[in-house]
């Protein structure tokens, strides 16, 4: 199969993280303090600006663009790129690097054409082989597969078997991203099944000791099968 050039921020050699927000932000000062801890503590891809419920109801844009203009700044002077989830628009207006969309969002030819060719577009695929090789072909930067388990995020729409992620390296050059009630107790299968990323919400922002410790024993896990 061909191989599809990216512009997410990989490492050939090893897995990387992809922070997500909590689904709700009350406290925007004391987040960004929350992830300050989080990016100094350890290697860090991404974060996706995430601001929606259970049941997919989305912050109003002005919570949104208040929060993003709280954080970007403070991870992009990091080296770490931000998306804006679902919404590329509020992307532009942000000055994020991207936007990750969803099977049932906006299309991926309507978000690149809003973003831009420079940007970087995810696109969900669930368990869907089929959708992960149409989202590549199309020219999506990353396919995300999930949920590996279960999750306090959202109710998955299809659960993913670690197989999908060591067929998708066989197969293509385009970063995979795994995600779905990820930990640092549960993160190794995916690890050694091959995904580049790994992409994380509770499993930093609610962790036993704090989001720094949390980063540095993904961190520790993915150091530990590196190529």
């Amino acid at each position: 199969m061909r191989a599809y050039a990216s512009r997410m921020p990989t490492d050939a050699r090893r897995t990387r993280l992809y922070l997500i927000t909590p689904p709700e932000i009350a406290d925007i000062a004391a987040f960004s303090r929350q992830l300050d801890d989080a990016l100094d503590a350890g290697d860090v891809a991404s974060v996706q600006i995430r601001l929606k419920s259970r049941e997919g109801v989305a912050a109003p844009d002005s919570h949104i663009l208040e929060l993003g203009r709280h954080i970007i700044p403070r991870a992009q002077d990091r080296g770490v790129a931000v998306l804006v989830n679902d919404r590329p628009d509020l992307a532009v207006e942000l000055g994020a690097d991207g936007v990750h969309v969803g099977q049932s969002d906006m299309p991926y030819g309507k978000a690149r054409k809003l973003v831009g060719s420079d940007a970087i577009v995810g696109v969900t695929c669930h368990d869907s082989r089929h959708f992960a090789m149409e989202a590549g072909e199309a020219g999506a930067d990353y396919v995300a597969f999930g949920a590996f388990y279960p999750t306090q995020t959202k109710d998955p729409k299809a659960k993913a078997a670690l197989e999908l992620l060591t067929w998708w390296q066989q197969m293509m050059e385009l970063p995979c991203v795994a995600i779905g009630g990820i930990t640092p107790e549960n993160a190794r299968p995916l690890v050694e099944a091959g995904a580049d990323f790994l992409a994380v919400s509770a499993g930093v922002w609610q962790a036993a000791g704090g989001p720094g410790d949390a980063v540095r024993r993904f961190n520790a896990i993915f150091d530990e099968h590196a190529t």
